[in-house]
């Protein structure tokens, strides 16, 4: 099964409720964590894994041989993310807008555009335990972060338990993580700002036709809205972690909650078999 965290919004626990759950699982067949949020990845924080590989994340960009080129501008006019540009008998291409398409070559009618793979990011994998644990980073002053995030998801095994921990919010880096799921995980907080940000992320994952259940962090701690929203979406609230200043502080340490007290582990697992039954057949 791949089940994908997700939050709608940062700072609601996410990665808490992934990382603990993940070791929650340890000793249950094989289990793998992937942290999807490369712009700023922490599970590793929280887990310590030992990394024992790192391989480049690379994306084609197009290199124009100009004794070729006719300054047609066909490249620059299939282009849909304006990276390349043609002024008179001059090609202006722009790297960190290319989506590595392909388009600009594939169209040339003079066959004088080429590719050069450019280097966005990088992947590593190693285990903390038994968990399998694959990460990655988007190298500084890039924007773009899907072609790292499908490059982690690249490395899932397919016979094992993987777990998503997918970035914050609602844009275009959480649905290519959670893209192809088998389910959604949406972690909120009782208030205003967390049910904002929750009804969000539902709307998304519906988009994407996943299943999706809801984990309170900080239960307690605001009012009932998020508990009418689910009531009236159908959304099943699966656990609850409570407003506790001994998780706060365990947190701030980099002490996952599964780790620091062991008696959750129980509850994650429990989290864990709800989660099958509410999963499709066949999934």
């Amino acid at each position: 099964m791949i089940l994908s965290v997700a939050s709608g919004k940062g700072g609601t626990g996410k990665t808490l409720v992934a990382t603990s759950l993940a070791l929650s699982l340890e000793g249950q067949g094989q289990v793998q964590l992937l942290d999807c949020d490369v712009e700023e990845p922490d599970a590793h924080i929280l887990l310590r894994p030992e990394f024992e590989r790192s391989e480049p994340v690379r994306v084609p960009v197009p290199q124009v041989d100009h004794e070729r080129c006719t300054y047609c501008a066909r490249c620059s006019e299939v282009c849909v993310y304006n990276a390349i540009a043609v002024m008179g008998r001059t090609v202006l291409v722009f790297p960190e807008l290319c989506h590595g398409c392909g388009a600009c070559a594939y169209l040339c009618p003079e066959d004088a555009i080429s590719e050069e793979g450019r280097e966005v990011g990088v992947v590593e994998r190693g285990r903390a335990g038994r968990v399998r644990f694959v990460h990655g980073r988007l190298a500084v002053g890039e924007a773009m972060p899907s072609p790292v995030i499908r490059a982690v998801k690249a490395q899932a095994d397919a016979s094992a338990t993987v777990i998503i921990d997918a970035p914050p919010g609602t844009a275009c880096p959480v649905a290519e993580a959670v893209r192809g799921s088998d389910f959604c995980l949406l972690v909120t907080e009782p208030t205003p700002f967390g049910l904002h940000d929750l009804a969000l992320a539902v709307e998304l994952a519906r988009e994407l036709a996943i299943p999706c259940g809801v984990v309170v962090n900080r239960d307690g701690s605001g009012d009932g809205g998020v508990e009418r929203y689910c009531a009236e979406q159908g959304l099943p609230v699966l656990l609850r972690i409570p407003f506790d200043r001994r998780i706060a502080e365990m947190y701030c340490r980099g002490v996952t909650l599964a780790a620091g007290m062991p008696s959750w582990r129980a509850a994650f697992q429990e989290l864990f078999e709800k989660l099958r039954s509410l999963v499709p057949a066949g999934a």
